[in-house]
């Protein structure tokens, strides 16, 4: 977790950036937003921004989306300042923190926005041989895919093997090749000159140049464009960038783990992925299993994040009625470990009373229901298939991809994997929508 405090704080500096470290944070201070904004272009990074309310942050939040740099920003100031906080809020800061910092809101604030920790919780004997590996050749400076459903846990497996390796005092990068278009990536991954393209107002570092001396993940490798593909591929041999607008190669020292939700074998042999890169990629696999191959782990982590999220909502550990185990135990978690974690948040929330009982567990679609409901779910769906009757094929898909990223409140990546297609197809299609006056639901988190 890296946290740069832009700013006086009020004088507050030594204070929040003592507890951010305590919290296994690295710190780092700008003076002013010019400051700031120099450092996160020449490669210094930030997963978070602390801003004094003082500055101008809606004009910081402007310049970071002007440069397409993607960082979080909270701003801090003295008191409980109402006015202070909605304004910056309205500004585009993504949370208030009153100064004097307060060691536990600065220590969650740190956790919201981490979103994940290199702790992996298991007790399931499947696991056991896929952390023996892991462990194994996370000191090499081998290549690493690691591979798996959505929800499997592969990032965190990717920040576990940094974790272990020679590399670990060195920065962790991670950039998610889906959530990212394909003529933005580029610049993403190897950077940019000034006036390399409309938007570059100055020379940028890309994640390559970040990560140098540690590791890199390229989550979702799978939906990079084969002309990316082909110069990800040179980087990798060569061991040296080119920066989008540059005309000098630049030597990288990285290590490169990537992830994938999708088999990559069978996208080489439909040429959607080349050959060349797989190989050089798949120099060791680490399979992440899904939840329903390794049920052991299904209480043992539904313990974990009740605590997780009993303490970051300020509420008290409520353990699990024998019901509410058995409910959990027998449904077959099609989002895996991810689905697992948002439902027992939910219950932790939703629950009455000393214990967290079935009424609590809102479990998705019509998995681990009784028959009824389940033929109950089955009638509805059959009703829904008449209203088919009368459209074109290309109008059912279209209902149907809408629906669906509806239903996953916008996000693309979720919408794609269970529709069964490439985050690029997806985009494709909702770009023919919208140009059609179709209302697209925008992109979210999910």
């Amino acid at each position: 977790m890296r946290l740069l405090i832009v700013g006086t704080l009020e004088g507050h500096i030594t204070t929040a950036g003592k507890i951010a470290l305590s919290r296994g944070a690295k710190v780092a201070q700008a003076g002013s937003i010019d400051e700031a904004m120099n450092a996160l272009r020449t490669g210094q990074g930030a997963d978070l921004v602390m801003i004094d309310v003082k500055l101008d942050i809606g004009s910081m939040i402007k310049r970071l989306d002007t440069e397409r740099i993607a960082v979080p920003v909270v701003a801090c100031g003295i008191g409980t300042d109402a006015d202070a906080a909605v304004a910056a809020i309205k500004q585009g800061a993504k949370e208030y923190i009153p100064l004097p910092p307060d060691a536990e809101l600065i220590a969650a604030v740190l956790e919201a926005v981490s979103e994940e920790s290199s702790k992996i919780v298991f007790q399931d004997p499947v696991m056991d041989a896929v952390i023996a590996l892991a462990n194994k050749i996370a000191p090499s400076e081998a290549s690493v895919l690691i591979t798996g459903e959505s929800g499997t846990g592969k990032e965190l497996m990717a920040n576990h093997i940094h974790k272990k390796s020679k590399r670990s005092t060195a920065q962790f990068v991670a950039v998610n090749c889906a959530a990212i278009p394909e003529n933005l990536l580029e610049s993403e991954l190897f950077g940019h000159e000034k006036g390399a393209f409309t938007g570059a107002v100055a020379r940028r570092i890309g994640k390559f140049e970040e990560a140098n001396g540690g590791s890199l993940l390229l989550d979702e490798i799978s939906e990079m464009h084969p002309r990316l593909q082909a110069k990800l591929l040179r980087v990798i041999q060569e061991r040296e960038i080119d920066r989008v607008g540059g005309t000098q190669t630049i030597p990288v020292d990285v290590r490169i783990l990537a992830t994938s939700n999708r088999n990559l074998e069978q996208a080489v042999n439909e040429n959607d992925f080349r050959e060349d890169l797989f190989f050089r990629l798949n120099v060791v696999n680490v399979a992440m299993p899904p939840l329903r191959e390794r049920p052991k782990d299904v209480l043992t982590l539904a313990k974990y994040f009740a605590k997780k999220y009993a303490d970051s909502n300020g509420v008290d550990y409520r353990p699990f009625t024998k019901s509410a185990e058995e409910t959990l135990k027998c449904h077959t978690w099609r989002g895996n470990v991810r689905e697992l974690e948002n439902t027992v948040h939910r219950s932790v929330l939703l629950a009455q009373g000393g214990e967290i009982d079935t009424d609590a567990i809102m479990l998705n679609l019509s998995e681990g229901l009784p028959a009824d409901d389940a033929t109950s779910v089955a009638a509805a769906a059959a009703s829904k298939a008449e209203t088919m009757v009368g459209k074109t094929v290309a109008e059912v898909e279209r209902d149907l991809i809408i629906g669906t990223l509806e239903h996953c409140l916008g996000n693309r990546t979720h919408a794609a994997n269970i529709l069964g297609i490439s985050i690029r197809t997806l985009r494709n299609k909702l770009k023919i929508y919208s140009e059609e006056g179709v209302s697209v639901p925008m992109p979210g988190e999910g």
